[in-house]
C-alpha cells in the first residue's frame, strides 16, 4: 500500500516509515521551514506533524480499497516541552476506528519516545462515498 500524505506534509519535509511493530512513524528534520524562536521548533509545525500522524495512521490502518475522505472534527494539542533543533518523530494511536468516526491520539518526541514533546487527541470524520 502506498501512503499518500497531504501537501502540507511535503512542506514540513515529513518522511513516513513503518517500524518493526507495524506502526507508522513520521519524521521531520529541523530546518528554517519549521523554526520558531531561535533553537526551537515552531508550535504550528509540531501541531501539523501531530495532525498528519493521526490521519496517516488511520489511512495506514484502513484497507487499500477503503479510502474515505478524512476530515478533522476536533483537535486538542498539549505542548509538554520545547522541540529542539533535531529530528522529531510522531505516531498515531487509534483508540476507535468505526464506519464514520475515528478517535486517534498522536505523540511527538525527539530523543526518547517515553518523553513526548507534544500530544494531540483528534476526532476524525470518515466520509465514505
Amino acid at each position: 500500500m502506498t501512503l499518500v500524505l497531504p501537501p502540507y506534509a511535503k512542506a514540513l519535509g515529513l518522511v513516513a516509515e513503518v517500524d518493526d511493530a507495524g506502526r507508522l512513524i513520521l519524521s521531520m528534520e529541523y530546518g528554517q521551514h519549521v523554526m520558531g524562536r531561535p533553537g526551537f521548533l515552531h508550535g504550528g509545525a509540531i501541531a501539523g506533524l501531530l495532525e498528519i500522524a493521526a490521519i496517516a495512521s488511520v489511512r495506514h490502518q484502513l484497507a487499500e480499497d477503503d479510502s474515505p475522505q478524512i476530515k478533522p472534527i476536533t483537535v486538542t494539542t498539549d505542548f509538554m516541552r520545547g522541540g529542539r533543533e533535531q529530528l522529531t518523530y510522531a505516531t498515531g494511536v487509534i483508540s476507535r476506528l468505526g464506519k464514520r468516526l475515528a478517535n486517534v491520539e498522536s505523540f511527538a518526541w525527539q530523543d526518547d519516545e517515553t518523553k513526548p514533546i507534544a500530544a494531540a487527541r483528534m476526532n476524525l470524520l470518515l466520509a465514505r462515498k
